[in-house]
């Protein structure tokens, strides 16, 4: 099947199991708008390749995702239309991982910030390199953490681990976030990628109705217990977008980078 993305995302089939590449290494896989785009839209192309069965999530180099591109972010502050679709995409691409019917595993093979943690944390399996980690730094840039974390965090984890987590921005080392329940499991490094593949196409042998059955109900969990919050975290998060402090927080941050 082809699949006609916007760059940063590529996608490789390897019999039943595709295999999705955040891939922009030189930045860390940090999320700008053509990658934002493509996260938002490959949940639909890969529903349709009616070859695929399992997907495995993963970056390129030597992180997952560290969050939004900077550059990107701070086009926003004097760009609230552009804001305001990255929003409307950013419910977008957590809606589409939600009602996406085949699973998803996660090789979480290095940082995992920001909207880069809240996809990996999203997939029904989460496998994460000894060297990976996960932060939701939104407080720390004075932005509401509303693309995921503040929502559905609580869900996974106790409340107020979730809290300290969240409020810090402090990062989450692999082994503790398979402890409070934000991961699968730990695997080492240098065996992640195989890990995961070889347990994809485990998954893609099970029966695929019964398979899918159970993720679906499973996630209603989810989509029900969400469907408030998420909606409250976005809107918090874009009145969040417009204080000084997030802009004085963001522009610092720039300059330090």
């Amino acid at each position: 099947m082809e699949y006609d993305l916007p760059p940063g995302l590529t996608v490789t089939a390897d019999g039943p199991v595709r295999t999705v590449l955040i891939d922009r290494p030189a930045e860390l896989n940090a999320v700008n708008a053509d990658l934002h785009r493509a996260l938002a839209e490959v949940w639909r192309y890969l529903a349709a390749d009616t070859g695929a069965k399992v997907v495995v999530l993963t970056g390129a180099g030597r992180a997952f995702s560290a969050g939004g591109d900077l550059d990107w972010i701070t086009s926003f502050l004097d760009d609230p239309v552009a804001r305001d679709e990255s929003i409307r995409e950013g419910a977008q691409i957590i809606e589409e991982i939600l009602r996406f019917p085949l699973p998803v595993i996660a090789a979480v093979n290095g940082a995992a910030m920001g909207l880069g943690a809240s996809i990996a944390v999203l997939c029904d399996i989460v496998l994460m390199s000894e060297r990976a980690y996960l932060a939701d730094p939104h407080v720390a840039v004075g932005l509401v953490a509303g693309d995921g974390g503040a929502a559905f965090w609580p869900l996974l984890t106790p409340i107020l681990r979730t809290r300290e987590f969240l409020y810090t921005g402090d990062r989450i080392d692999a082994a503790t976030a398979v402890q409070v329940g934000l991961a699968s499991r730990v695997v080492a490094a240098e065996e992640l990628l195989i890990e995961a593949v070889a347990l994809a196409h485990r998954l893609a042998a099970q029966p695929a109705e019964a398979l899918r059955g159970t993720k679906r109900v499973v996630n209603m969990y989810l989509s029900q217990a969400l469907a408030g919050p998420m909606q409250a975290g976005f809107a918090a998060e874009v009145v969040s977008m417009g204080t000084d402090e997030h802009r004085d927080r963001l522009l610092a941050l720039r300059r330090r980078s």
